[in-house]
Protein backbone atom coordinates (compact mmCIF):
# COMPACT_ATOMS: atom_id res chain seq x y z
CA UNK A 1 0.00 0.00 0.00
CA UNK A 2 2.82 2.39 0.94
CA UNK A 3 4.58 1.74 -2.39
CA UNK A 4 1.38 2.49 -4.28
CA UNK A 5 0.95 5.76 -2.42
CA UNK A 6 4.56 6.76 -3.09
CA UNK A 7 3.90 6.35 -6.80
CA UNK A 8 1.14 8.96 -6.59
CA UNK A 9 1.75 11.52 -3.85
CA UNK A 10 4.50 14.11 -4.39
CA UNK A 11 8.05 13.26 -3.32
CA UNK A 12 8.91 15.49 -0.33
CA UNK A 13 12.56 14.44 -0.10
CA UNK A 14 13.92 17.94 -1.01
CA UNK A 15 11.87 19.41 1.84
CA UNK A 16 13.53 17.01 4.30
CA UNK A 17 17.08 17.13 2.92
CA UNK A 18 17.60 20.88 2.41
CA UNK A 19 16.94 23.63 4.95
CA UNK A 20 17.51 26.30 2.30
CA UNK A 21 14.95 24.66 0.03
CA UNK A 22 12.36 24.85 2.85
CA UNK A 23 13.16 28.52 3.42
CA UNK A 24 12.92 29.38 -0.28
CA UNK A 25 9.69 27.41 -0.63
CA UNK A 26 8.00 29.31 2.19
CA UNK A 27 9.53 32.61 1.04
CA UNK A 28 8.20 32.06 -2.46
CA UNK A 29 4.71 31.29 -1.21
CA UNK A 30 4.65 34.40 1.01
CA UNK A 31 6.00 36.62 -1.77
CA UNK A 32 3.63 35.24 -4.38
CA UNK A 33 0.60 35.70 -2.15
CA UNK A 34 1.59 39.27 -1.31
CA UNK A 35 2.53 40.27 -4.84
CA UNK A 36 -0.75 38.86 -6.17
CA UNK A 37 -2.52 41.64 -4.28
CA UNK A 38 -0.66 44.22 -6.34
CA UNK A 39 -1.07 42.18 -9.54
CA UNK A 40 -4.85 42.34 -9.12
CA UNK A 41 -5.07 45.89 -7.76
CA UNK A 42 -2.76 47.59 -10.27
CA UNK A 43 -4.68 46.90 -13.52
CA UNK A 44 -7.97 47.50 -11.73
CA UNK A 45 -6.75 50.89 -10.55
CA UNK A 46 -5.67 51.80 -14.11
CA UNK A 47 -9.08 50.69 -15.38
CA UNK A 48 -10.90 52.83 -12.83
CA UNK A 49 -8.72 55.86 -13.59
CA UNK A 50 -8.90 55.66 -17.39
CA UNK A 51 -11.83 53.42 -18.35
CA UNK A 52 -9.66 52.27 -21.27
CA UNK A 53 -8.89 48.60 -22.11
CA UNK A 54 -5.92 49.88 -24.14
CA UNK A 55 -4.49 51.65 -21.10
CA UNK A 56 -4.72 48.42 -19.10
CA UNK A 57 -3.21 46.37 -21.91
CA UNK A 58 -0.32 48.83 -22.19
CA UNK A 59 1.01 47.40 -18.93
CA UNK A 60 2.17 44.33 -20.85
CA UNK A 61 4.18 46.45 -23.28
CA UNK A 62 5.72 48.43 -20.43
CA UNK A 63 6.77 45.23 -18.67
CA UNK A 64 8.18 43.27 -21.64
CA UNK A 65 11.39 45.15 -22.47
CA UNK A 66 12.63 45.44 -18.83
CA UNK A 67 11.98 41.72 -18.39
CA UNK A 68 14.07 40.83 -21.44
CA UNK A 69 16.96 43.20 -20.69
CA UNK A 70 17.21 42.66 -16.96
CA UNK A 71 16.46 38.93 -17.21
CA UNK A 72 19.60 38.44 -19.32
CA UNK A 73 21.68 40.80 -17.16
CA UNK A 74 20.32 39.21 -13.98
CA UNK A 75 21.64 35.87 -15.18
CA UNK A 76 25.14 37.32 -15.54
CA UNK A 77 24.88 38.91 -12.08
CA UNK A 78 23.82 35.57 -10.56
CA UNK A 79 27.06 34.00 -11.80
CA UNK A 80 29.21 36.75 -10.28
CA UNK A 81 27.60 37.86 -7.01
CA UNK A 82 26.31 36.01 -3.98
CA UNK A 83 22.85 34.82 -5.04
CA UNK A 84 21.37 35.26 -1.57
CA UNK A 85 22.43 38.92 -1.63
CA UNK A 86 20.78 39.40 -5.03
CA UNK A 87 17.55 37.85 -3.82
CA UNK A 88 17.55 39.99 -0.68
CA UNK A 89 18.26 43.22 -2.57
CA UNK A 90 15.57 42.63 -5.17
CA UNK A 91 12.98 41.60 -2.58
CA UNK A 92 13.67 44.81 -0.67
CA UNK A 93 13.41 46.78 -3.92
CA UNK A 94 10.06 45.19 -4.74
CA UNK A 95 8.84 46.13 -1.27
CA UNK A 96 9.84 49.76 -1.88
CA UNK A 97 7.94 49.80 -5.17
CA UNK A 98 4.87 48.47 -3.35
CA UNK A 99 5.30 51.37 -0.90
CA UNK A 100 5.24 53.80 -3.86
CA UNK A 101 1.94 52.27 -4.98
CA UNK A 102 0.53 52.64 -1.46
CA UNK A 103 1.52 56.31 -1.20
CA UNK A 104 0.07 57.04 -4.65
CA UNK A 105 -3.18 55.25 -3.81
CA UNK A 106 -3.58 57.33 -0.64
CA UNK A 107 -3.29 60.64 -2.52
CA UNK A 108 -6.53 62.61 -2.94
CA UNK A 109 -6.00 62.31 -6.73
CA UNK A 110 -3.82 59.25 -7.50
CA UNK A 111 -1.54 59.74 -10.50
CA UNK A 112 -1.39 57.40 -13.49
CA UNK A 113 2.27 57.58 -14.51
CA UNK A 114 3.63 56.06 -11.26
CA UNK A 115 1.55 52.94 -11.94
CA UNK A 116 3.31 52.36 -15.24
CA UNK A 117 6.66 53.27 -13.72
CA UNK A 118 6.20 50.74 -10.92
CA UNK A 119 5.04 48.08 -13.41
CA UNK A 120 8.26 48.56 -15.38
CA UNK A 121 10.33 48.57 -12.19
CA UNK A 122 8.73 45.37 -10.91
CA UNK A 123 9.42 43.68 -14.25
CA UNK A 124 13.07 44.80 -14.12
CA UNK A 125 13.60 43.60 -10.55
CA UNK A 126 11.84 40.31 -11.29
CA UNK A 127 14.17 39.85 -14.26
CA UNK A 128 17.18 40.47 -12.02
CA UNK A 129 15.92 38.17 -9.28
CA UNK A 130 14.54 35.15 -11.11
CA UNK A 131 17.87 33.80 -12.43
CA UNK A 132 19.35 33.93 -8.92
CA UNK A 133 16.33 32.09 -7.51
CA UNK A 134 16.26 29.47 -10.26
CA UNK A 135 20.00 28.84 -10.16
CA UNK A 136 19.85 28.30 -6.38
CA UNK A 137 17.86 25.09 -6.89
CA UNK A 138 20.74 23.32 -8.63
CA UNK A 139 23.00 24.15 -5.67
CA UNK A 140 20.81 23.43 -2.65
CA UNK A 141 18.92 20.33 -3.86
CA UNK A 142 20.69 16.98 -4.49
CA UNK A 143 21.00 15.93 -8.13
CA UNK A 144 18.58 13.01 -7.91
CA UNK A 145 15.91 15.14 -6.20
CA UNK A 146 15.63 17.84 -8.89
CA UNK A 147 12.36 16.55 -10.34
CA UNK A 148 10.83 16.31 -6.87
CA UNK A 149 11.96 19.88 -6.14
CA UNK A 150 10.38 21.06 -9.40
CA UNK A 151 7.09 19.40 -8.37
CA UNK A 152 7.10 21.05 -4.94
CA UNK A 153 7.91 24.45 -6.45
CA UNK A 154 5.05 24.01 -8.91
CA UNK A 155 2.71 23.16 -6.04
CA UNK A 156 3.81 26.34 -4.29
CA UNK A 157 2.89 28.48 -7.30
CA UNK A 158 -0.41 26.65 -7.64
CA UNK A 159 -1.32 27.26 -4.01
CA UNK A 160 -0.52 30.93 -4.41
CA UNK A 161 -2.20 31.07 -7.82
CA UNK A 162 -5.48 29.72 -6.47
CA UNK A 163 -5.59 31.37 -3.04
CA UNK A 164 -3.89 34.66 -3.92
CA UNK A 165 -6.24 35.97 -6.62
CA UNK A 166 -9.29 34.91 -4.63
CA UNK A 167 -8.18 36.81 -1.54
CA UNK A 168 -6.94 39.74 -3.62
CA UNK A 169 -10.29 40.07 -5.38
CA UNK A 170 -12.12 40.31 -2.06
CA UNK A 171 -9.64 42.75 -0.53
CA UNK A 172 -9.56 45.05 -3.57
CA UNK A 173 -13.34 44.99 -3.94
CA UNK A 174 -14.15 45.72 -0.31
CA UNK A 175 -11.11 47.54 1.07
CA UNK A 176 -9.62 49.20 -2.00
CA UNK A 177 -6.21 49.09 -3.70
CA UNK A 178 -4.40 50.84 -0.85
CA UNK A 179 -5.13 47.92 1.49
CA UNK A 180 -3.97 45.47 -1.17
CA UNK A 181 -0.69 47.36 -1.54
CA UNK A 182 -0.24 47.37 2.24
CA UNK A 183 -0.62 43.57 2.30
CA UNK A 184 1.97 43.37 -0.48
CA UNK A 185 4.44 45.38 1.62
CA UNK A 186 3.92 43.05 4.60
CA UNK A 187 4.52 40.06 2.33
CA UNK A 188 7.84 41.43 1.06
CA UNK A 189 8.94 42.32 4.59
CA UNK A 190 8.29 38.75 5.73
CA UNK A 191 10.11 37.47 2.66
CA UNK A 192 13.21 39.54 3.45
CA UNK A 193 13.31 38.11 6.97
CA UNK A 194 13.14 34.57 5.58
CA UNK A 195 15.87 35.28 3.01
CA UNK A 196 18.17 36.56 5.76
CA UNK A 197 18.20 33.01 7.14
CA UNK A 198 19.43 31.49 3.86
CA UNK A 199 22.98 30.20 3.66
CA UNK A 200 25.38 32.37 1.64
CA UNK A 201 25.59 31.37 -2.02
CA UNK A 202 28.81 32.96 -3.28
CA UNK A 203 30.02 32.68 -6.85
CA UNK A 204 33.18 30.79 -7.80
CA UNK A 205 36.47 32.61 -7.13
CA UNK A 206 37.19 32.84 -10.86
CA UNK A 207 33.69 34.01 -11.81
CA UNK A 208 33.58 36.37 -14.78
CA UNK A 209 32.34 39.91 -14.28
CA UNK A 210 28.91 40.64 -15.80
CA UNK A 211 29.35 41.66 -19.44
CA UNK A 212 27.82 41.27 -22.86
CA UNK A 213 30.62 38.84 -23.66
CA UNK A 214 29.67 36.71 -20.66
CA UNK A 215 25.99 36.74 -21.64
CA UNK A 216 26.98 35.73 -25.18
CA UNK A 217 29.06 32.87 -23.74
CA UNK A 218 25.96 31.54 -21.98
CA UNK A 219 23.94 31.81 -25.20
CA UNK A 220 26.66 29.94 -27.12
CA UNK A 221 26.67 27.17 -24.54
CA UNK A 222 22.88 26.79 -24.82
CA UNK A 223 23.12 26.77 -28.63
CA UNK A 224 25.77 24.04 -28.52
CA UNK A 225 23.58 21.73 -26.41
CA UNK A 226 20.74 20.22 -28.49
CA UNK A 227 18.98 19.00 -25.33
CA UNK A 228 18.83 22.49 -23.80
CA UNK A 229 17.96 24.04 -27.15
CA UNK A 230 15.08 21.60 -27.47
CA UNK A 231 13.62 22.52 -24.09
CA UNK A 232 13.64 26.23 -24.97
CA UNK A 233 12.29 25.71 -28.49
CA UNK A 234 9.43 23.40 -27.50
CA UNK A 235 8.29 25.75 -24.76
CA UNK A 236 8.37 28.73 -27.13
CA UNK A 237 6.40 26.84 -29.79
CA UNK A 238 3.77 25.73 -27.26
CA UNK A 239 3.32 29.23 -25.85
CA UNK A 240 3.44 31.24 -29.09
CA UNK A 241 0.98 29.01 -30.95
CA UNK A 242 -1.28 27.79 -28.15
CA UNK A 243 -1.52 30.34 -25.33
CA UNK A 244 -5.03 31.80 -25.82
CA UNK A 245 -5.72 33.28 -22.36
CA UNK A 246 -6.34 36.73 -23.86
CA UNK A 247 -9.39 35.46 -25.76
CA UNK A 248 -11.00 33.49 -22.91
CA UNK A 249 -13.67 36.23 -22.55
CA UNK A 250 -14.60 35.83 -26.23
CA UNK A 251 -14.77 32.04 -25.90
CA UNK A 252 -17.11 32.41 -22.91
CA UNK A 253 -19.33 34.68 -25.02
CA UNK A 254 -19.22 32.25 -27.94
CA UNK A 255 -20.37 29.45 -25.63
CA UNK A 256 -23.13 31.70 -24.25
CA UNK A 257 -21.64 31.11 -20.81
CA UNK A 258 -20.22 34.41 -19.61
CA UNK A 259 -20.33 33.02 -16.07
CA UNK A 260 -17.62 30.49 -17.01
CA UNK A 261 -14.82 33.02 -17.60
CA UNK A 262 -13.33 32.75 -14.12
CA UNK A 263 -13.63 28.96 -14.25
CA UNK A 264 -11.59 28.89 -17.47
CA UNK A 265 -8.62 30.47 -15.75
CA UNK A 266 -9.12 28.29 -12.69
CA UNK A 267 -9.37 25.11 -14.79
CA UNK A 268 -5.77 25.49 -15.95
CA UNK A 269 -4.56 25.83 -12.36
CA UNK A 270 -6.71 22.92 -11.19
CA UNK A 271 -5.34 20.62 -13.89
CA UNK A 272 -1.82 21.66 -13.01
CA UNK A 273 -2.45 21.09 -9.30
CA UNK A 274 -3.94 17.63 -9.90
CA UNK A 275 -0.89 16.59 -11.90
CA UNK A 276 1.43 17.87 -9.18
CA UNK A 277 -0.59 16.20 -6.42
CA UNK A 278 -0.26 12.81 -8.17
CA UNK A 279 3.31 13.24 -9.36
CA UNK A 280 5.19 10.80 -7.15
CA UNK A 281 6.00 8.67 -10.19
CA UNK A 282 7.93 11.50 -11.87
CA UNK A 283 10.80 11.16 -9.39
CA UNK A 284 11.59 7.78 -10.96
CA UNK A 285 11.56 9.05 -14.54
CA UNK A 286 15.00 9.27 -16.16
CA UNK A 287 13.95 10.27 -19.71
CA UNK A 288 13.03 13.86 -18.89
CA UNK A 289 13.14 14.94 -22.54
CA UNK A 290 10.09 12.77 -23.13
CA UNK A 291 8.28 14.61 -20.32
CA UNK A 292 8.97 17.90 -22.14
CA UNK A 293 7.71 16.53 -25.46
CA UNK A 294 4.64 14.65 -24.21
CA UNK A 295 3.62 17.50 -21.92
CA UNK A 296 3.76 20.06 -24.74
CA UNK A 297 1.87 17.70 -27.05
CA UNK A 298 -0.85 17.20 -24.43
CA UNK A 299 -1.09 20.99 -24.06
CA UNK A 300 -1.50 21.49 -27.82
CA UNK A 301 -3.99 18.64 -28.17
CA UNK A 302 -6.11 19.90 -25.27
CA UNK A 303 -6.16 23.48 -26.61
CA UNK A 304 -7.21 22.10 -30.00
CA UNK A 305 -10.04 20.14 -28.39
CA UNK A 306 -11.15 23.20 -26.39
CA UNK A 307 -11.70 25.00 -29.68
CA UNK A 308 -13.63 22.12 -31.22
CA UNK A 309 -16.09 21.13 -28.49
CA UNK A 310 -19.26 23.12 -27.97
CA UNK A 311 -20.13 22.23 -24.37
CA UNK A 312 -18.74 24.58 -21.74
CA UNK A 313 -18.03 21.78 -19.27
CA UNK A 314 -16.05 19.88 -21.89
CA UNK A 315 -14.12 23.06 -22.60
CA UNK A 316 -13.27 23.36 -18.90
CA UNK A 317 -12.17 19.70 -18.86
CA UNK A 318 -9.93 20.34 -21.88
CA UNK A 319 -8.36 23.34 -20.16
CA UNK A 320 -7.70 21.27 -17.04
CA UNK A 321 -5.95 18.65 -19.20
CA UNK A 322 -3.96 21.45 -20.85
CA UNK A 323 -2.84 22.70 -17.43
CA UNK A 324 -1.66 19.21 -16.51
CA UNK A 325 0.26 18.89 -19.79
CA UNK A 326 1.96 22.26 -19.29
CA UNK A 327 3.04 21.25 -15.80
CA UNK A 328 4.40 17.91 -17.03
CA UNK A 329 6.48 19.67 -19.68
CA UNK A 330 7.67 22.21 -17.11
CA UNK A 331 8.86 19.47 -14.76
CA UNK A 332 10.94 17.96 -17.54
CA UNK A 333 12.46 21.30 -18.52
CA UNK A 334 13.34 22.29 -14.96
CA UNK A 335 14.93 18.92 -14.22
CA UNK A 336 17.07 18.97 -17.36
CA UNK A 337 18.22 22.52 -16.68
CA UNK A 338 19.22 21.80 -13.09
CA UNK A 339 20.81 18.42 -13.88
CA UNK A 340 23.00 19.46 -16.80
CA UNK A 341 24.06 23.12 -16.69
CA UNK A 342 27.50 23.80 -15.11
CA UNK A 343 27.47 25.84 -11.92
CA UNK A 344 29.58 28.63 -13.43
CA UNK A 345 26.99 29.18 -16.19
CA UNK A 346 23.86 28.48 -14.17
CA UNK A 347 22.88 32.11 -13.65
CA UNK A 348 23.30 33.13 -17.29
CA UNK A 349 21.36 30.12 -18.52
CA UNK A 350 18.65 30.89 -15.93
CA UNK A 351 18.39 34.32 -17.55
CA UNK A 352 17.75 32.64 -20.90
CA UNK A 353 15.17 30.42 -19.21
CA UNK A 354 13.34 33.52 -17.97
CA UNK A 355 12.96 34.61 -21.59
CA UNK A 356 11.93 31.10 -22.63
CA UNK A 357 8.91 30.93 -20.34
CA UNK A 358 7.94 34.62 -20.21
CA UNK A 359 8.36 36.04 -23.72
CA UNK A 360 6.52 33.11 -25.35
CA UNK A 361 3.21 33.80 -23.54
CA UNK A 362 3.45 37.51 -24.40
CA UNK A 363 3.70 36.73 -28.12
CA UNK A 364 1.10 34.00 -27.69
CA UNK A 365 -1.42 36.54 -26.48
CA UNK A 366 -0.78 38.66 -29.56
CA UNK A 367 -1.08 35.61 -31.85
CA UNK A 368 -4.36 34.52 -30.26
CA UNK A 369 -5.91 37.97 -30.37
CA UNK A 370 -4.88 38.65 -33.97
CA UNK A 371 -6.03 35.24 -35.22
CA UNK A 372 -9.34 35.53 -33.37
CA UNK A 373 -9.93 38.90 -35.07
CA UNK A 374 -9.17 37.46 -38.50
CA UNK A 375 -10.71 33.98 -38.37
CA UNK A 376 -12.83 33.78 -35.21
CA UNK A 377 -12.36 32.69 -31.62
CA UNK A 378 -12.80 28.96 -32.12
CA UNK A 379 -10.30 28.74 -34.96
CA UNK A 380 -7.81 30.75 -32.92
CA UNK A 381 -8.01 27.94 -30.35
CA UNK A 382 -7.94 24.83 -32.52
CA UNK A 383 -5.72 26.39 -35.17
CA UNK A 384 -3.15 27.40 -32.58
CA UNK A 385 -3.33 23.98 -30.97
CA UNK A 386 -2.69 22.24 -34.28
CA UNK A 387 0.26 24.54 -35.01
CA UNK A 388 1.63 23.69 -31.56
CA UNK A 389 1.35 19.95 -32.30
CA UNK A 390 3.02 20.38 -35.68
CA UNK A 391 5.83 22.43 -34.16
CA UNK A 392 6.45 19.93 -31.35
CA UNK A 393 6.48 17.09 -33.90
CA UNK A 394 8.98 18.90 -36.12
CA UNK A 395 11.29 19.76 -33.22
CA UNK A 396 11.13 16.16 -31.97
CA UNK A 397 12.27 15.00 -35.40
CA UNK A 398 15.19 17.43 -35.69
CA UNK A 399 16.36 17.15 -32.05
CA UNK A 400 16.68 13.39 -31.40
CA UNK A 401 19.07 13.96 -28.49
CA UNK A 402 16.22 15.52 -26.52
CA UNK A 403 14.18 12.35 -27.10
CA UNK A 404 17.10 10.15 -26.01
CA UNK A 405 18.02 12.23 -22.95
CA UNK A 406 18.61 9.97 -19.94
CA UNK A 407 19.72 11.40 -16.59
CA UNK A 408 21.80 8.26 -15.92
CA UNK A 409 23.80 8.35 -19.16
CA UNK A 410 23.86 11.95 -20.46
CA UNK A 411 27.42 13.34 -20.32
CA UNK A 412 26.40 16.77 -19.05
CA UNK A 413 24.14 15.26 -16.37
CA UNK A 414 26.92 12.93 -15.17
CA UNK A 415 29.41 15.83 -15.08
CA UNK A 416 27.01 18.02 -13.11
CA UNK A 417 26.31 15.20 -10.65
CA UNK A 418 30.05 14.70 -10.09
CA UNK A 419 30.50 18.45 -9.52
CA UNK A 420 27.73 18.53 -6.94
CA UNK A 421 29.03 15.44 -5.13
CA UNK A 422 32.53 16.92 -5.01
CA UNK A 423 31.19 20.18 -3.59
CA UNK A 424 29.19 18.30 -0.94
CA UNK A 425 32.33 16.48 0.23
CA UNK A 426 34.29 19.68 0.75
CA UNK A 427 34.69 20.69 4.44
Amino acid sequence: MASKLSAVIPDFSPWHSSRDFRLLWVQGLVTFFGSTMAMVALPLQIKEMTGSPLAVGAMGAVELIPLIVFGLYGGALADYFDRRTLILATEAGLGLLAFVLLVNALLPEPMLWPLYGVAAGVSALAGLQRPALDSMMARIVPHEQQTAAAVLNTLRWQLGGIAGPSAAGVIVAYAGPATAYAVTIVGYAASVLLCLRLSPAPAAHDAEKPSLRGIAEGARYAWSRPVLLGTYAIDLVAMIFAFPLAIFPFLADDLDAEWSLGLMYTALAVGSALLSATSGWTSRVRRHGLLVIFGAAIWGLAITAAGWVGNVWLVLLCLAVAGAGDTLSGLGRSTIWNQTIPEELRGRLAGIEVLSYSVGPQFGQVRAGAMAGWTGTRSAFWGGGLMCLAGVGLLTAVLPRLVRYDADTDEDALRRRAEQEATAQQP
